[in-house]
């Protein structure tokens, strides 16, 4: 692989808070190393139709303390035939851009993958997702944002609940994940928290807010992964609970995209910088197909391959932490 002299930077699949810091961290490190850099609007989508604008070090001002992507983002059903990629690939050289970086999730991974097999173009990742579902990497971009978003949340939540005598679900994000649910849940004192890696079940959830309500306490919160087998239908099992336990008044608050959005956190503005900076070494080391991630706080590197394999295990000491001091 030569050396690359002009790259360009997209963001693509979900935005996630310190986005923008990343795309900085990468224009910036291309001003350093007398590279020229590329903007890529609306992610794989934009590539495909040629939507792209020279970058500096000026472009990327005041940009490291907002939320989502100055870039924007979009789901490109062209992407995914031959036909869109060859039309993205033309475009690229067109361009005389010689290496992307793409920010996103597992979808952009696998997407960027196939592009490297079918035109051996170098290709470097960096992980944007607030689910935390990426393998390889302990965190991803925006993750720490979204769960102080939702810890925050929920603790607004408990006075209210507190003042009214009332159980509260609260749906948080993560698909596939329950890096949010568990975390938040801890940080806010929730009383049981759903997860998809956890299958609760209905039944044993009863028997726990039955026993919280005769140990004393008047208000409770169940944190749910939206993810989770029994919370999918999280109105349904609102009604469930209020059918079976009838001291419970139940209501429902569902944080939804308010956990995408909002200034990121110190974490990921540094996160960002990070991984930003280490995905235009990478290319500059010749290096393609990979993700560069975060592991023991050292930036470090996986294949794709890895990446797109799904998310790290739960911390089961975490689960065991929650049912010790939920009780």
């Amino acid at each position: 692989m030569k050396i690359p002299k002009k790259i360009g930077v997209l963001t693509s699949g979900g935005d996630a808070p310190g986005m923008n810091a990343a795309i900085r961290a990468v224009v910036r490190s291309c001003t350093y190393y007398n590279l020229e850099c590329v903007g890529v609007y609306r992610g794989l989508q934009g590539l495909i139709e040629g939507d792209f604008e020279d970058l500096n070090a000026r472009s990327v001002k005041n940009i490291i303390n907002r939320g989502g992507t100055f870039l924007k983002s979009a789901r490109s059903k062209d992407f995914l035939t031959f036909e869109g990629r060859k039309k993205a690939f033309n475009n690229l050289q067109n361009e005389n851009i010689d290496a992307l970086v793409v920010i996103g999730g597992d979808g952009t991974f696998a997407g960027a993958s196939v592009f490297i097999k079918e035109f051996n173009f170098p290709i470097v990742g960096i992980p944007g997702t607030i689910d935390n579902d990426i393998n390889g990497t302990d965190y991803t971009i925006g993750y720490d944002t979204a769960l102080n978003t939702a810890v925050e949340a929920i603790d607004k939540i408990r006075d209210t609940a507190n003042s009214h005598n009332r159980l509260f679900l609260v749906e948080v994000m993560g698909r596939d994940a329950g890096d949010i649910a568990l975390n938040a849940g801890i940080a806010a004192g929730a009383e049981e928290i759903l997860i998809p890696e956890q299958n609760l079940g209905r039944e044993r959830l009863l028997e726990s807010l039955s026993r919280s309500k005769k140990s004393g306490k008047t208000s409770s919160i169940v944190v749910v992964c939206e993810g989770d087998q029994i919370g999918k239908n999280i109105f349904g099992l609102a009604e469930y609970i209020e059918e079976n336990l009838k001291e419970y008044e139940v209501r429902v608050t569902v944080l939804g995209h308010i956990q995408r959005g909002g200034s990121p956190s110190c974490y990921d503005r540094v996160l960002a910088s990070r991984l930003g900076v280490g995905a235009v070494d990478a290319l500059l080391r010749g290096e393609t197909n990979i993700m560069i991630g975060i592991v023991h706080n050292r930036v470090t590197s996986v294949p794709f391959s890895e990446a797109i394999k799904g998310s790290n295990e739960i911390d089961e000491e975490l689960i065991r932490v929650a049912d010790i001091i939920s009780i």
